[in-house]
């Protein structure tokens, strides 16, 4: 997979790709992650790449002809399966959607800054919008990084264990169950007898009713989309 980040900061972005999950699938050559500076791409002198709306209120825009141009030249090396946008009013990204990008072979991601992008960007060039929560950010760089980890983790090869992502939480709608390691018997807090039973039955059995009942308790919203089977 390549991930392609459009971005006016991209000194945001080079701590988070070169360590732990992402650099391990960068070295084995599952995912390469490119981050272009939109300002190498804008005709203005001063390489400017906002501008004041049109309508009135406070706030700059990002301008249109810089990321036409930046967009045109990667589409021009490649075929890109979405071109993403990181925005507050975007659809709210979550393992599904982040199971579903793992499957795509490359992807640009163009990050959100001042007010916004020129609608055009949006109704000429962007497949999916996504928010990463209900609050706004300074830019959407910090939501790139956690859409490009939360997707390159699931491709396969990159995780040790093959199936950790699939036990998650949020994949089935379910949070994940409470986890222990040794010591058993820690100052007298103890570990569930069940974990030590060595009856893998029953485990499995203990894990998906701690799912639903933390679920239930903790998030209402994902219990019901569990509950409808949805």
């Amino acid at each position: 997979m390549r991930i392609d980040i459009l971005t006016i900061l991209p000194e945001l972005l080079e701590s988070p790709f070169k360590y732990s999950i992402i650099k391990r699938a960068a070295k084995k050559g599952l995912a390469e992650i490119v981050i272009h500076n939109i300002r190498d791409f804008s005709t203005d002198k001063h390489k400017k790449v906002d501008d004041y709306s049109f309508s009135k209120g406070a706030g700059m825009v990002m301008a249109i002809q810089p990321i036409e141009a930046a967009i045109n030249h990667l589409k021009s090396q490649r075929e890109y399966d979405e071109i993403i946008y990181t925005t507050p009013d975007g659809v709210q990204f979550n393992q599904q959607e982040a199971n579903g990008l793992s499957l795509k072979k490359n992807l640009i991601i163009l990050c959100g800054h001042y007010k916004g992008v020129d609608q055009r960007v949006r109704d000429h060039f962007i497949t999916k919008e996504y928010s990463i929560g209900d609050y706004v950010l300074t830019g959407g760089e910090l939501a790139a990084a956690v859409i490009a980890d939360s997707v390159v983790r699931l491709i396969p090869g990159v995780l040790s264990d093959e199936t950790s992502a699939l036990t998650d939480s949020f994949q089935d709608h379910l949070l994940s169950p409470p986890v222990y390691t040794r010591p058993a018997d820690y100052k007298g807090w103890k570990v569930p007898d069940i974990l030590l039973s060595g009856n893998e039955k029953k485990i499995d059995e203990w894990k998906h009713l701690q799912s639903v009942e933390r679920t239930k308790k903790l998030r209402p919203d994902l219990y019901k989309k569990f509950s409808e089977g949805g």
